[in-house]
């Protein structure tokens, strides 16, 4: 490993080497804080070059999310025949123009740095010169303590080799607790805060849930890897964790994924600062909307009692008016009838029936609805 990765050796250590020469116009040069210094600012150069990196992951992160549906299709398809099913997928990322790799590559881009790191301070803790490292940056580098640690310590190490370095047992060990527990509370909060605020709701997928188990696999990881990380390459991961945080904030606040949580958020501040012009169109949807709910109001409940009275009331009074209809028509044929017996007969009879249509009038009235008799059968 050491003829493979020796190019990337020298390419460290002379990173290192540039950044602990200004340091050591501040700081001491055997000073903790002139080597931890330059190892954070290997990691904020090589994570700024891989910037570009980074919104590939995001565009390519979101593009399998969105494609998840599809993909979970073809594989319910195709289950039987995976070869199949292996050239619907890759013609799927090649219609949308994704690339599954993309969201790995911040993580396989810093590997080697990550790596070579590693190698550049386990040769400082054997006390071997490495790239650019020569025995006088050798010896600087060793006597370098952060909060009482070694660079070059590791919290496996046996007592003797960390008295070797000049250094306590208990030192080294808080040191690197205290590191790894910070280390894996990072890496979860930012994979927490992916999964709350930056993650479409409206899309159910398997992804979902791939995201939501890597954000407790990954603190683990790093927990139980961590106690085998020299101090120097915990102060690189750390430092790349909250690095990855915050970049992670600044694109969930500016640029957040369609239908997730921070979207919504992020539309809320624009319109509120007039910067957000909805259409026409969108404004007389939501205000018809808001008003028909205002507008919708549940019927009240009704007991037993009450619905068996409503539902009986309109029978009876229907039937009520069915039988005045009827009382009423009775009438106005019995006073048509009379009219005409009356001109048949004359003026005399007319009179008769008149009184006899008058007390039967009267009868009907206090009798109630009983039908008046004809005044020919009086």
């Amino acid at each position: 490993m050491d003829t493979i990765l020796s190019p990337l050796y020298y390419a460290v250590s002379w990173i290192i080497v540039q950044f602990h020469s200004f340091y050591s116009l501040i700081f001491n040069a055997n000073s903790g804080a002139a080597w931890g210094l330059s190892i954070v600012s290997l990691v904020v150069l090589i994570r700024i070059c891989l910037i570009p990196l980074f919104v590939k992951q995001i565009k390519s992160t979101r593009n399998m999310q969105a494609l998840q549906p599809k993909m979970k299709a073809i594989q319910e398809r195709y289950k039987s025949d995976k070869q199949r099913q292996s050239e619907e997928m890759m013609k799927l990322y090649k219609e949308s123009g994704t690339n599954p790799l993309s969201s790995c590559l911040p993580i396989l881009a810093q590997s080697p740095f990550f790596i070579s790191l590693y190698q550049v301070l386990s040769h400082i803790a054997q006390n071997k010169t490495v790239g650019f490292i020569d025995p006088t940056l050798l010896a600087s580098a060793q006597k370098a303590h952060i909060f009482g640690a070694p660079l070059a310590a590791k919290f496996m190490d046996t007592p003797s080799k960390i008295e070797a370095l000049g250094a306590s047992v208990t030192d080294v060990r808080v040191v690197t607790v205290i590191m790894i527990i910070l280390m894996s509370a990072s890496q979860f909060y930012t994979q927490r805060q992916l999964m709350t605020k930056n993650v479409d709701l409206t899309v159910k997928t398997p992804f979902m849930q791939q995201q939501k188990m890597l954000m407790y696999v990954f603190p683990v990881m790093f927990a139980v890897f961590g106690i085998n990380f020299p101090v120097g390459v915990l102060v690189y991961w750390l430092t790349t964790n909250v690095w990855t945080m915050g970049q992670q904030m600044y694109v969930i606040r500016r640029n957040p994924t369609p239908g997730s949580k921070a979207f919504t958020d992020r539309q809320e501040r624009l319109r509120a600062q007039g910067k957000l012009v909805e259409s026409p169109a969108e404004i007389a949807a939501k205000k018809a909307a808001e008003d028909a709910r205002q507008n919708r109001q549940q019927p009240k409940r009704q007991t037993k009692a009450k619905r068996q009275t409503g539902a009986t009331a309109p029978a009876g009074a229907a039937g009520n008016r069915t039988r005045a209809t009827s009382s009423a028509g009775a009438d106005d044929a019995s006073e048509e009838s009379t009219a005409q017996d009356d001109k048949g007969k004359g003026g005399a009879s007319a009179k008769g029936g008149a009184a006899s249509g008058s007390r039967n009038t009267k009868s009907g009235q206090r009798k109630g609805q009983q039908r008046p008799k004809h005044p020919s059968k009086k």
